[in-house]
């Protein structure tokens, strides 16, 4: 016999100095969405608030490296909220992710979508389209 257990949802988070951009699964996780982009420094009252109203089994960070997989120059505040996160929110598995080339491909889609160059230069909308390319990846991996 099939049995289903509720399903939460997957956040991921592109964390930077100062704007973090989210994103959100379905239920089934299947799509990503973008949720938002907040500055950092709101980012954990805002997703501690997030995950006591919707159900979230899980949380991706994005993984600050350079192309030769050293640490880039965000990996000490992305490991240091990546810790107050996990203070804030104990119950909630955090993964990371490999963000490379989230920031490119989020230009390129905004490019391919017909936003006009201006729109294009909306860096909240890039951080919360990285989230959300971020998180699709990983989904396309579980």
């Amino acid at each position: 016999m099939y049995s289903c257990k509720p399903m939460g949802r997957i956040i991921a988070i592109d964390y930077g100095k100062k704007r973090t951009g989210v994103a959100v699964s379905d239920p089934m996780k299947l799509i990503a969405g973008g949720l938002t982009t907040l500055p950092s420094a709101d980012a954990i009252p805002f997703l501690k608030q997030y995950v006591t109203e919707n159900k979230v089994e899980m949380c991706v960070l994005g993984e600050p490296r350079q192309m030769n997989y050293d640490h880039s120059e965000n990996w000490n505040r992305v490991m240091q909220f990546k810790s107050d996160l996990q203070k804030a929110i104990p119950g909630i598995e955090i993964r990371m992710a490999d963000e490379r080339f989230t920031s490119v491909l989020a230009h390129q889609t905004m490019r391919e979508g017909g936003l006009k160059k201006k729109d294009r230069q909306n860096k909240a909308m890039v951080d919360e389209l990285s989230a959300t390319i971020l998180l699709q990846t990983f989904l396309e991996t579980i």
